[in-house]
């Protein structure tokens, strides 16, 4: 018997919540698995449409309900909120800029000192954080990935190519850092106002799916050194709003332009 369901499954910020989708889980597969499970494949057609017509059983709605309940409450608490939408954009944006900003406010009191760089990309933001009120169910829209936060230790030399495929590509936000595109190429580099220094080490801070050459970032494949920070990018994003909050402040990004773009 299969029986598929729209779960979103939570990260580690509060154990509750956790036991909460943990039992749903766990109840859903002791009714779905009355005997053991064969493993079968086949593309045989049917003529039995799998959409909203297909009524529910009665049994596992009643086991499910309480479940659901717990999880809606759950994501519909308001978090924090925005006096302006955050959306996306190409070479930086209000929404990437927030975020590459949050990762290294989360990441260095873990770390223990100072982080260089802080990178995400397009792809990795799938929905903008909306104007107003914004709730669990909205940081889970963002981020619906179980993405790891991850320090690099770059050269010089790989950190210089991180720059030149951001103003090729457009795609990847980078934090603590200004630059201009001119042709295609990065040119006037600066991290945290100094110009980049090709003979030196850097770290950087972004998600273990980049750090492995995700949205092509191939350049932070075979890091001089690669160090778990034990903390979901989700968590980070949900921590920092709710601290914003705690502190009377709304979800907002800096005005300071990050990349010029010469005609």
């Amino acid at each position: 018997m299969l029986i598929t369901l729209g779960i979103i499954t939570a990260a580690p910020m509060k154990r509750p919540f956790k036991k909460y989708i943990s039992g749903l889980v766990l109840a859903v597969s002791l009714v779905a698995c009355q005997r053991p499970l064969q493993p079968s494949a086949n593309l045989n057609e049917t003529d039995v449409a799998v959409d909203h017509t297909i009524t529910a059983d009665p049994a596992v709605e009643a086991l499910v309900a309480p479940y659901r309940e717990e999880v809606t409450v759950k994501m519909s608490e308001v978090v924090g909120s925005a006096p302006v939408a955050l959306g996306k954009g190409d070479y930086e944006s209000p929404l990437g800029n927030f975020v590459v900003d949050l990762q290294l406010a989360q990441s260095e009191p873990i770390y223990g000192k100072p982080i260089d760089l802080s990178v995400t990309t397009q792809g990795g933001l799938r929905v903008p954080l909306p104007q107003g009120d914004i709730t669990t169910g909205h940081i889970f829209e963002l981020m619906p990935f179980e993405n790891e936060m991850v320090v690099l230790t770059l050269s010089g030399e790989a950190v210089k190519r991180l720059f030149d495929d951001a103003a090729a590509r457009k795609i990847t936000y980078i934090g603590n850092a200004t630059y201009t595109v001119a042709n295609g190429k990065a040119q006037d580099i600066k991290l945290k106002g100094q110009p980049l220094d090709p003979n030196k080490s850097y770290t950087l801070v972004t998600s273990d799916y980049l750090a492995g050459g995700g949205d092509k970032l191939d350049m932070l494949k075979n890091p001089i050194k690669y160090e778990k920070l034990g903390l979901l990018l989700r968590d980070a994003i949900h921590q920092h709003i709710q601290q914003l909050t705690a502190a009377g402040k709304q979800v907002t990004t800096p005005a300071e332009k990050r990349v010029t773009i010469l005609p």
